[in-house]
């Protein structure tokens, strides 16, 4: 690393570009390899492309803006040449994984079209009446005190839905919360988003005091 940087002082394309050479395959054999072998055939792995294309690309781009002028997180590849290398597979690999899991299909309870618990935390709907919690004496009164404070559509619909009943279902004959109130089902979950949200925000305040 220290001799390819010092390139620019001599301003040799040539040296540099054997010098480049050898370092970038120093580099690209400390990745993942975007192939893999299963008995004699070549299984493409998309996610370890992925890591090797970002980080490789991204060292390139500091070494270029070094050559141009400096760029001291280079310095830690002087110092340190496993060790940063390691650090840029690490974060090329963290943020493959982030996107690759932002690109995972939302599970869906197919008979009410919720969303699985998981992505409702996701999003911000945590579901007061998890087991985890309503078992507790305490939490019921303080869930109960914050149900009987919204307003009364609000109220009536989180009600039904403590007591198990569904919002909508493929079900013709299921007892539905939509069918029981008469709305459309986008109107009924807008209504229990914004319940939640007052419901969260109560039992915080409660918490605090």
């Amino acid at each position: 690393m220290y001799l390819v940087r010092a390139r620019k002082r001599d301003n040799s394309d040539a040296f540099f570009e054997r010098l480049y050479k050898t370092l970038a395959g120093r580099v690209l054999k400390a990745l993942p390899r975007s192939h893999s072998r299963k008995g004699v055939k070549e299984i493409e792995s998309v996610t370890n492309s992925q890591i090797r294309d970002q980080a490789f690309g991204f060292f390139c781009e500091m070494l270029a803006l070094d050559r141009q002028g400096y760029d001291e997180r280079l310095d830690y590849y002087e110092l340190r040449f496993d060790g940063a290398v390691a650090n840029l597979r690490r974060d090329a690999r963290e943020q493959a994984w982030a996107a690759e899991n932002r690109s995972v299909p939302l599970e869906i309870n197919e008979e009410t079209n919720e969303p699985s618990p998981e992505v409702n935390r996701a999003l911000g709907h945590e579901d007061p009446f998890s087991p985890e919690k309503i078992n507790e004496a305490d939490y019921r009164f303080r869930l109960n005190a914050a149900i009987d404070a919204l307003p009364p559509e609000q109220s009536r619909i989180v009600t039904m839905i403590g007591r198990g009943v569904p919002i909508d279902s493929t079900d013709p004959y299921a007892i539905t919360i939509a069918k029981t109130l008469g709305k459309v089902e986008k109107t009924i979950r807008a209504h229990r988003d914004k319940a939640y949200e007052a419901i969260r925000k109560a039992l915080a305040s409660d918490a605090k005091q």
